[in-house]
């Protein structure tokens, strides 16, 4: 009996470690009215991919780096779908309080923007446990995960900066403003930075000082190429790349800037 007490209240803590976890994620796109927007006229069809991504990468948080150090299949999708419905009743929650959805608003209008601010709320609730625990309990997983999972923590870090940043207007003014020779500077940075930050954080498998070119093409460059496909598929879902090629290019230069921060600090953020 006491056993059980004990578990009940581990899984209260856990969902209260949860609210609070897509809480800190999420609000920041929760307070941006571009976001609001998004919600009202985002295609059905990428939405409904959005959807699908998210949960992937949820899952893969949970398998990768989740609170929970031995799991299976089955307990990382429970997992998934606790961390996906807090998402949702924490956006909810919060657009309601806001005044932002309510009767004014049709049903579709309601299911986008709370779907659309349900993405980083999930990913903070899978994650708040390791990050509002003062144990590490996920470093283990995280350096058994191996070099495929490295990157794929790499690219949900990628996915959750790029996120906070994409759906603003100032990711277009800037690559409006921008040459192609800022462009060619700012990838340059953005490689250096990344390769900097490698160092720095640590990866589980990466190479020492003494092997500098081989880290560099395992973990910058294919970081840097994660970073970049998040960027692209991110502006895709909230119809950034809409325009020429050329256009394109720069905003993906851009936004893949913050996004390798991402990427490189992914041990730090998920």
């Amino acid at each position: 009996m006491a056993v059980a007490r004990t578990s009940e209240a581990d899984y209260a803590l856990g969902l209260a470690r949860a609210g609070a976890g897509a809480l800190i994620f999420g609000f920041p796109l929760l307070m941006t009215m571009e976001m609001w927007e998004l919600g009202f006229y985002i295609g059905r069809h990428r939405l409904a991919l959005f959807l699908v991504v998210t949960v992937l990468v949820v899952f893969g948080l949970s398998r990768f780096a989740g609170f929970r150090d031995d799991t299976d299949i089955y307990d990382d999708a429970l997992d998934t779908m606790s961390a996906m419905l807090v998402g949702v009743v924490v956006s909810t929650a919060l657009l309601l309080l806001f005044g932002l959805i309510g009767p004014n608003l049709s049903w579709r209008e309601t299911v986008g923007m709370v779907a659309i601010q349900a993405a980083p709320a999930s990913m903070g609730a899978m994650l708040a446990n390791k990050q509002l625990q003062t144990r590490k309990e996920g470093a283990e997983k995280e350096d058994r995960a191996g070099y495929l999972g490295q990157l794929f923590l790499m690219t949900a870090g990628a996915l959750f900066i790029a996120f906070n940043v994409a759906p603003t207007e100032e990711m277009i003014l800037i690559g409006f403003k921008m040459t192609p020779w800022h462009a060619v500077a700012l990838v340059g940075l953005s490689l250096l930075v990344l390769h900097a930050l490698v160092f720095t954080v640590g990866f589980a498998g990466q190479e020492t000082s003494d092997n500098v070119w081989r880290a560099f093409f395992h973990f910058t460059l294919a970081g840097y190429g994660a970073a970049l496909l998040v960027s692209l598929y991110v502006l895709w879902t909230f119809g950034r790349l809409d325009g020429g090629l050329g256009d394109a290019v720069l905003a993906a230069a851009v936004l893949g800037f913050p996004a390798a921060l991402g990427a490189a600090l992914a041990r730090l953020v998920v």
